[in-house]
């Protein structure tokens, strides 16, 4: 924000009054990275909030990060991997489906979640002033929580069924910021979206219903004929969910090829989301 002072101009006479400061917008199209540094504690903050909130008021606490992946997975494991009979490519179906929707869960999470954030904190939007963009983010930072969580179940499962992880599994780290910069662009793309049209805050649990069977969760990515295979990797989740089969349970070599071109895809929603977001950005306490 860029702040002058000016000159009052009185019954065609100039008189100098105190300053009076006159706030400017900052014009971008960039969100400013130094300004949402200066904002940090805020964004830790509610993070913090939305964390204490989510759990602290909760008979079971943790524990609904822990049952959210394993109800689904055992779900999984009787319809696709004892009905169904899908392909596990070597591996249990149970831990299978499960390396599968821990990064899923956490995508779908954040993603809902930062829809409906803008709404929710409306309260906020119109009493003081910070960065916007720290609303969508917040989810993006609580949700890895959740996220530790059930990675640490994935590596007791992985005890249990005696599976061993590759040298692959070093380039996890990579993979969750793939993760992130999918989630985080979709979540500010969709909270945007949400403030005006409220229907795609209703509808964000269908489709992120629908988007779960985009990818491959519940079967393999080798299901998918290899003339679809660089269009289907453009959704960034199948590099990602594929990426953590190979490094967590070695049923394939390392997809570099999903990899890559979904962490393009990725990059270009959060590039994308983040100029959508601060285009729309200053009608936000208004339409709220």
């Amino acid at each position: 924000m860029n702040i002058s002072s000016r000159t009052l101009i009185e019954h065609g006479a100039t008189s100098r009054q105190q300053p009076v400061a006159v706030l400017t917008p900052r014009v971008s199209v960039l969100p400013d990275r130094k300004e949402l540094w200066r904002y940090r504690d805020l964004l830790f903050f509610l993070v913090w909030r939305d964390v204490k909130a989510r759990y602290a008021q909760s008979v079971l606490g943790v524990g609904w990060a822990i049952i959210q992946p394993l109800f689904s997975m055992i779900v999984f494991t009787v319809v696709f991997g004892s009905l169904a009979k899908i392909d596990s490519e070597g591996r249990p179906y149970a831990i299978f489906s499960y390396t599968a929707l821990v990064p899923w869960t956490y995508f779908s999470n954040a993603v809902s979640t930062s829809t409906g954030s803008l709404i929710t904190s409306s309260g906020m939007l119109s009493k003081v002033y910070f960065p916007r963009l720290i609303i969508p983010l917040t989810p993006l930072l609580s949700k890895l929580i959740d996220f530790g969580v059930g990675f640490s179940i994935l590596f007791v499962l992985m005890l249990w069924f005696q599976v061993t992880p590759t040298l692959n599994a070093l380039y996890i780290p990579l993979l969750l910021m793939v993760l992130m910069l999918a989630a985080g662009g979709m979540g500010m793309w969709l909270t945007s979206l949400a403030v005006q049209y409220r229907d795609v805050n209703y509808g964000i649990s269908f489709g992120m219903q629908l988007l779960m069977y985009a990818a491959p969760v519940v079967y393999p990515a080798s299901l998918v004929p290899d003339a679809y295979r660089s269009f289907y990797a453009l959704n960034p989740m199948v590099g990602v969910i594929e990426g953590f089969r190979a490094g967590l349970l070695g049923t394939t070599p390392m997809p570099w090829d999903l990899i890559a071109i979904g962490s393009c895809t990725a990059l270009l929603l959060f590039v994308t989301g983040a100029l959508f977001f601060r285009h729309k950005e200053a009608a936000f306490a208004d339409v709220v």
